[in-house]
């Protein structure tokens, strides 16, 4: 079955999706630049390797963008401190990860090569890493494939499988079979998780399986720190400002409305509005939008010299500050959950707000947890979204329990980033 699905994988799905990409290269700047880094990572990545002492033990790290890498940054950092010389390199699949994480732990960055069996075998022969690492989700079959024939030991951590995985169905768990059969170990978030993995993976050939939790937590709370001086005062002193991070355009199709007639009705709320993808158009459209519904609005432009005025909304046209932006507001929407999925909840839930969100939160441990604690609420339409608003913003008591749960979650899930350490340099 193994040799099946490495015939359709490399003759079929893979180049398939490989032409799709190559032709969304004419329409699609983001998808170019990534194409054009790959071919310029494999140069730069030969340099490195040459400069390199051999002897040294080399870990590749794998994460899929800027978003995901927040749960490999406390393992590097915790990895680093017990293997001070060891060598790290970490690739890349998008631009978004490749261009703005940066981080002392790293000792060479690139962009993951293209999945085609041969080009990941020289690479893997090239780096020849002590373990390759993946975090969550981003797995691809032939690095996967190609590691198991050069007896690479394999990870993934922070793994989820949702109760509605499409993993478990049939045809398709026959492929995820023979994929994650190859891995050495797999470290999952929840038990939950771990149940389903064992859906998937063969009985007799299982790895070894741990439930580690999701390192992300620690990341958020040690970024969090950084904040003291706002974490001693209390929530309710802050301005009654809603946060909406990560919006995307189907989020504002629900919230908009709700948020916009919650603002005329109470005099002393604000908005903080963040778009997920920040262009200069979008920003402009919705600076003009709050402006006809007789808003005073301005846009937040300077990373530097991040000043509020007394507007009742701001518009953010900056990219990788909203872990900041969230001590700035009691309540907060965090965008994702009407697409492909919620983003980030952790950092609203540390900077101790109540957290709304989409209906799309299965694949987030951290939305799950928030829900079950009374800390988040799932909205399903513009009602649910003023409903829970309202109750929030003109309920006190109710507010505080909702801001002390979301933040207790954070706190019960610590540990994490430990925990997968240790299992990388004994397992």
């Amino acid at each position: 079955m193994k040799i099946f699905w490495f015939v359709i994988y490399n003759f079929l799905f893979y180049p398939i999706l490989f032409i799709g990409g190559m032709i969304g290269t004419l329409f699609n700047k983001k998808i170019r630049e990534g194409v054009k880094g790959r071919f310029q990572s494999k140069k730069e990545l030969k340099q490195f390797i040459k400069g390199i002492d051999r002897n040294l033990s080399i870990y590749w790290f794998h994460t899929a963008s800027h978003g995901e890498y927040e749960q490999v940054r406390p393992v590097l950092r915790g990895l680093k401190e017990i293997e001070p010389t060891s060598l790290v390199v970490v690739s890349f699949f998008s631009p978004s990860g490749f261009n703005n994480v940066r981080d002392d732990n790293i000792d060479f960055a690139f962009y993951l090569p293209f999945d085609f069996y041969w080009s990941v075998f020289k690479t893997l022969k090239m780096i020849d890493p002590k373990k390759i690492i993946f975090a969550s989700y981003d797995t691809w079959p032939n690095l996967i494939w190609a590691s198991g024939k050069l007896k690479i030991h394999t990870n993934i951590f922070a793994a989820r499988f949702d109760q509605n995985t499409k993993k478990l169905v049939p045809i398709i768990r026959s492929f995820y079979r023979n994929v994650y059969d190859e891995f050495s170990t797999i470290y999952t978030v929840a038990k939950t998780d771990y149940k389903q993995l064992k859906k998937i993976v063969t009985p007799e050939k299982t790895p070894l399986i741990r439930v580690l939790g999701n390192p992300r937590y620690d990341q958020v709370k040690s970024r969090a720190d950084g904040f003291t001086k706002d974490r001693t005062i209390s929530v309710l002193m802050r301005e009654k400002r809603i946060v909406v991070g990560s919006v995307w355009p189907e989020d504002e199709k629900v919230i908009l409305g709700p948020i916009i007639k919650l603002l005329k009705e109470d005099e002393e709320a604000s908005l903080l509005w963040i778009p997920h993808e920040p262009s200069e158009k979008y920003v402009n459209s919705s600076l003009n939008l709050f402006k006809s519904e007789g808003f005073d609005s301005v846009i937040l432009s300077n990373n530097k010299k991040l000043k509020f005025t007394n507007a009742k909304i701001h518009i953010v046209n900056i990219i990788g500050i909203l872990p900041r932006l969230y001590w700035h507001g009691q309540v907060a929407y965090v965008g994702g959950g009407f697409t492909s999925g919620v983003h980030n909840v952790m950092e609203p839930a540390i900077a101790r707000l109540p957290v709304l969100f989409g209906p799309r939160y299965s694949k987030s441990h951290a939305a799950e947890e928030l829900v079950l604690a009374g800390g988040g609420f799932s909205i399903q339409n513009s009602t649910d979204t003023y409903d829970f608003l309202k109750k929030l913003l003109f309920d006190k008591n109710y507010f505080l329990s909702c801001s002390l749960a979301a933040t207790k979650v954070i706190h019960d899930n610590l540990g994490s980033a430990t925990r997968v350490v240790r299992g990388i340099i004994r397992d």
